[in-house]
This record gives C-alpha cells, structure tokens and sequence, in this order.
C-alpha cells in the first residue's frame, strides 16, 4: 500500500468554504465508486483557513494515468469537478490545469528515527 498526500487551496470567501464543506458531508455515490474502483482504498480530505490537504491510501494495482484515463471518460466524475472547481483555486506554483499538488514527504517518524 502507497500513502499520497495532496493539498489545494479553496477561494477564501466563508461562504464558499462553507459550500464546499457541505458537499464533502455528502458526496455523490457515483464519485465514491469511481475511487473506490480505482484502488484507493483509504481518501481524508483536511481543511485549515482555505488549505486543504488530501490523503489518499492507494493498493498496489492503484495507478495515476489509469484514474486520470477513467475520470475523463466519466461524466458524472466531470460534473462533480466543475461543481467543485468554483469553490477551489489552485495553488500558486501549480501547473496549468493542475488542481491537487502531489506533497513531498520530508519526516517520518517510523522510517527515520525509530534506531533512537
């Protein structure tokens, strides 16, 4: 299993934070199949101000270009994003297009200081 972790930025209006935050209390069932069907098997979404944080625990068959490949070709998952597109804006260092920014890791505990 794999651990990616992801952040965004949302327009920092309250009333638009709060909107969003509202559909993430009840999120379509099509678009909680399209990620389950991909091979994520874990996804929590964290919010401080307008920053969100997304993290996503994937299987081992879980890959990006496929779930990119399947969320083209799924209208309900391309209605979802614009729904949620009005409500978010991207980082100001991201790519064209890019809405999620892929984090590096730079601590882990486990990994890193468990001879101590």
């Amino acid at each position: 299993m794999n651990r990616y972790c992801f952040a965004l930025d949302l327009v920092d209006e309250p009333a638009s934070i709060a909107a969003y935050d509202d559909w993430h209390r009840k999120v379509w069932p099509e678009i909680i199949g399209s990620i389950t069907a991909s091979g994520i098997t874990q996804m929590q979404i964290y919010r401080v101000a307008n920053r969100l944080f997304m993290i996503m625990e994937v299987n081992d068959g879980f890959r990006f270009e496929e779930k990119s490949r399947a969320d083209a070709g799924n209208p309900k998952v391309q209605e979802w994003e614009q729904l949620m597109w009005q409500f978010q804006q991207a980082l100001p260092f991201a790519q064209p297009g890019e809405k999620w920014v892929l984090m590096n890791k730079i601590f882990d505990l486990e990994q890193d200081y468990t001879q101590l």
